[in-house]
């Protein structure tokens, strides 16, 4: 199991919550994201400690191949590990944006498109998300709506509160709003095509630059089934949130011993801690993980124990 140095990006819309979340000191102010297991170019995770301290994570792929992936990821992704996972907190708007899939990402030079998901860990007043359209949009209107920001008017706004997740396929127009702080889980890219960014402008006057006709291609112009996903917290038992090609999420709320058996699953699983704290054990081996930590279990593992400190929150995620 391994956990890894955090990659804070000081971002304009970018908040405070991040580093008070994950119990951390850091001189950087206006923390949007934080990356916590990622596998993008340029911005590799770093084992934290252990045996393997200081290798990035595709060092960790090459030396550890099917046994961290799974025999069937591995040979579908080689060395480039398939999930990023963040932490994002919005002091702002977001832009309004849309993600390629995969098909279209890779005539464009890319290896993976970008479908993903947010769980909300906090939300101040009247924070919202958009995601998807409130009406089918005509491709005709398109150029219209987005030089005028009436784009705005057809988005499907969601009010939100802690615990609301939502699903994001590739080509689904989306926009997180300010006050929203959100786990998210994507596939392993940093493409983003932006749409509208309500015209603000930086210091030096100047508008952030728009994807407007690079996006097009990528939307899908009848996705109005943007609701947040509909499920119930069962304590001590996994919830599915999300069932994906992409990646598959549970809910794991518990606050007494729980084992959970991977002997079948043949693939790496992340556990995302949400809330509380706990003690993981695999096989010989024991690691801590608190709120706003992750870890990284490889395929090889066949089973965890974990064992709570009070209650212990996390998002289970791996792909099947």
């Amino acid at each position: 199991m391994w956990t890894f140095n955090p990659i804070l990006k000081s971002i304009i819309w970018g908040g405070e919550k991040i580093a008070p979340f994950k119990g951390i000191q850091t001189d950087l102010s206006t923390i949007g994201e934080s990356w916590e297991i990622s596998g993008v170019e340029g911005s590799e995770s770093i084992v934290a400690d252990g045996p393997d301290k200081g290798l990035s994570l595709t060092e960790l792929l090459k030396k550890y191949g099917a046994r961290l992936m799974g025999e069937k990821n591995y040979t579908k992704y080689g060395d480039s590990f398939p999930l990023l996972i963040k932490f994002i907190d919005a002091c702002q708007d977001l832009s309004v944006q849309v993600h390629p899939d995969d098909e279209l990402a890779q005539k464009r030079g890319s290896k993976f498109g970008k479908t993903e998901m947010w769980y909300v860990l906090s939300a101040e007043k009247d924070a919202r998300l958009a995601n998807g359209f409130n009406r089918p949009v005509d491709p005709q209107e398109y150029e219209h709506l987005v030089e005028t920001g009436e784009i705005m008017d057809v988005l499907n706004f969601n009010e939100i509160k802690p615990g609301d997740t939502f699903f994001i396929p590739a080509g689904r127009v989306h926009a997180i709003g300010k006050g929203a702080f959100v786990a998210e889980i994507q596939e392993t890219s940093d493409i983003t095509y932006r749409l509208y960014d309500y015209k603000r402008k930086d210091q030096d006057g100047n508008e952030r630059q728009l994807h407007t006709k690079e996006a097009f291609d990528a939307i899908n112009f009848n996705d109005t089934e943007g609701k947040p996903v509909d499920y119930k917290v069962i304590p001590d038992i996994p919830v599915n949130l999300v069932t994906s090609p992409f990646f598959t999420t549970n809910l794991l709320e518990i606050d007494h011993e729980m084992m959970r058996d991977y002997s079948e699953w043949d693939t790496f699983v992340i556990l995302i801690c949400t809330k509380g704290s706990a003690t993981i054990t695999a096989e010989n081996e024991t690691k801590s993980i608190k709120e706003g930590e992750s870890i990284l279990i490889p395929a090889s593992c066949a089973s965890i124990v974990i064992e709570p400190d009070k209650i212990f929150e996390a998002l289970e995620t791996y792909i099947k």
